[in-house]
């Protein structure tokens, strides 16, 4: 908690939360005494218009989410976006970010990442999504449930091939954990035992530079691969075991079947 926060909250006329009960002990941690109202994904709707109106008649409203950083995978975005279309001013009092705690406790290259946020719940969707960043040269940061982790991480190692990675749990509190490894590694891991308490943050290293890969190995690879999968699947098996770009797999891939007989 930061001390701009906490004089945000002592002074503002009311105070948005997603659940009532998880600030209520927050206020009282610090001994603030403020209204407190629920905003979240089941009421934003309906509340948000009365939220505007309170704003334009000159109220100061904040808005706390139950863990983490507001509009970060949390239902404000689209308040601070109707705010902001009527000219009303808006500011925020950053407190932790389980995204960017996990990135700088990885290990991994910082200097340039993607935040994703969560992955689809279904595996065919999820590795869909997953393809979109394969080539992407910068760090990759999830978020993830405790039922779908172990799941999560077979799907990425499958697509993005086996890479570095770390699993951030619990940050910033009492039983704080950070697993560092292989994408496979951690997927055996966590599918090992039972599925551990709470979200998690999955960090994954950049793609690494592609070993060379002789021509006619290239061929064999991804003759041998056409002849089980499709073009799709195929491309992404090896993209994944190389690190080298889809694209170029794709179009000579797409040269190999037209030649074949």
């Amino acid at each position: 908690m930061t001390l701009r926060a906490l004089w945000v909250l002592r002074n503002v006329d009311r105070i948005l939360c997603e659940d009532t009960r998880v600030t209520a002990r927050l206020l009282a941690r610090f001994g603030i005494d403020r209204p407190l109202e629920p905003y979240h994904d089941h009421n934003a709707d309906r509340v948000r218009p009365a939220v505007l109106a309170a704003l334009q008649r000159g109220e100061k409203l904040a808005l706390v989410s139950d863990a983490g950083t507001p509009l970060v995978a949390d239902p404000g975005f689209k308040l601070v976006r109707a705010a902001l279309a009527e000219d009303l001013p808006v500011t925020a009092a950053p407190g932790p970010s389980a995204a960017l705690t996990a990135l700088i406790l990885s290990g991994l290259p910082p200097d340039t990442f993607l935040f994703a946020g969560f992955l689809p719940p279904r595996r065919a969707a999820r590795r869909h999504a997953l393809a979109n960043w394969a080539d992407l040269a910068a760090t990759l940061v999830f978020y993830e449930g405790r039922s779908r982790l172990a799941a999560a991480l077979a799907d990425m190692a499958a697509v993005l091939g086996d890479r570095s990675a770390a699993v951030a749990r619990e940050l910033t509190k009492r039983h704080e954990e950070m697993r560092r490894g292989r994408l496979a590694e951690l997927a055996q891991y966590y599918g090992a035992g039972e599925a551990p308490r709470g979200e998690a943050v999955i960090v994954v290293g950049p793609p690494q530079a592609p070993a060379p890969v002789a021509a006619d190995e290239l061929d064999a690879r991804l003759l041998a691969l056409l002849a089980e999968h499709s073009l799709r699947d195929a491309v992404a098996r090896l993209a994944a075991e190389t690190g080298m770009p889809r694209r170029a797999l794709y179009e000579r891939a797409l040269t190999l079947q037209q030649a074949a007989p």
